[in-house]
């Protein structure tokens, strides 16, 4: 068996970012750019009030003064013409300054009188004058390593971009196999299940900006999962869920590697999800998560995850992992690096008491995974844990 890092590293080997595509910017929300956008004009383009007053040639600002207001300069529509010395211009937020104009006089310091206008006793110091290109320039480049939130979207929108290039998203190929598996809303018969895990799954990747694509349960024989297999061409990644194991009816590493899989490794010192194999089969990087759903879901917020991030072009590196006390005492760990299911409140973590790696109803209500290194000593109450937010 290999370590949790050792088989990240082999499964960061296997993929590698997907090509960029354009699309529209109102459809960008979650998705990663590819390449950089670059600013094809300064913002503002020119400078502009940062508040509804009077323009004014600033030397000749001072408490009592008298201004003959002779234009207006409102957003989108310039003054045509220049200030000239004992001239105001009405100006507005965001309206392009006159030229010769030094300083935004704001409207509440004046007392208007038909065209003329008073500069009141005590005036406000500032200038309110926003500098072309004080927000950016001409050239200037907008790359965040992240998927695109709607701050992302208002600076893309400024730079004058109607199609960013983005990351194609990973089409990931879903697999559930096992004579006891049929899909909800059917009947089980007496011997069998509902799939589950593949829901949970499928929703997983396309929370974190790839598209799964679900395949029908493959059978317990090599002909009906040599037929799901033939259904994947075209995409990014194969996602088998259970048979991965060493059972008389585990058959997805053997079918795999007829088809001519490429295995990288098989087995981890985790649990759950002991049972776990990867490689690459007709070059598309395969991963077989085991069956049990706690232990698909575990595995796919510790090995998928970091995976499509890495297909997306943001860093190849491990989920995220955070430290808080414990709300309770925990016993000693063993020879595999265990996830543990637990509750997030309060600042403090909680691990629930069943640990079954068949229990969905723990899996929901989880919020967090408990992280125990190998040969972890016990823990008191208050100690410091590292966990995975879920």
């Amino acid at each position: 068996m290999i370590t949790v890092d050792q088989a990240l590293a082999h499964l960061f080997d296997l993929v590698t970012p997907l090509p960029g595509e354009p699309v529209a910017l109102r459809h960008a929300t979650g998705r990663v750019l590819s390449e950089p956008v670059t600013a094809g004009r300064d913002q503002p383009p020119f400078a502009a009030s940062a508040m509804d007053g009077y323009a004014v040639i600033a030397d000749e600002a001072r408490p009592g003064a008298r201004f003959r207001v002779t234009a207006e300069s409102a957003a989108g529509r310039a003054a045509d013409r220049a200030i000239a010395p004992g001239e105001a211009i009405r100006i507005f937020t965001g309206a392009p300054m006159p030229k010769g104009a030094t300083r935004i006089i704001i409207q509440e310091d004046v007392i208007r009188d038909g065209d003329t206008i008073t500069l009141r006793d005590v005036l406000d110091e500032s200038l309110y004058i926003r500098p072309a290109a004080a927000d950016f320039a001409k050239g200037s480049t907008c790359f965040p390593r992240r998927a695109l939130g709607p701050s992302d979207l208002v600076l893309l929108a400024a730079m004058n971009c109607a199609a960013p290039t983005v990351v194609r998203r990973p089409v990931v190929a879903l697999i559930a196999t096992g004579d006891e598996l049929v899909m909800p809303g059917e009947i089980p018969g007496p011997d069998q299940i509902v799939a589950s895990n593949i829901f949970g799954l499928a929703a997983m990747i396309e929370a974190a900006g790839g598209t799964a694509r679900l395949l029908p349960i493959a059978r317990d024989s090599e002909g009906a999962l040599r037929a799901v297999f033939s259904m994947t061409e075209g995409v990014d990644l194969i996602v088998t869920i259970g048979g991965a194991s060493v059972g008389d009816h585990d058959l997805v590493g053997a079918v795999a590697g007829s088809l001519g899989m490429e295995q990288a490794f098989y087995k981890i010192a985790m649990r759950p999800g002991k049972p776990l194999m990867a490689g690459r089969l007709n070059d598309v990087p395969m991963v077989g998560l085991p069956g049990n759903p706690v232990s698909a879901m575990v595995c796919g917020h510790v090995f998928l995850l970091p995976m499509l991030r890495a297909m997306l072009g943001l860093t190849a590196e491990p989920a995220p992992r955070l430290s808080a006390p414990l709300a309770a005492p925990l016993g000693p760990n063993g020879p595999r690096e265990h996830y543990m299911r637990a509750s997030f409140a309060d600042g403090k973590l909680t691990a629930f008491n069943r640990q079954d790696s068949a229990l969905t109803s723990v899996l929901a209500a989880a919020n967090a995974l408990i992280l125990r290194p190998v040969g972890d000593g016990p823990r008191a109450a208050g100690d410091q844990v590292i966990y995975l937010p879920l």
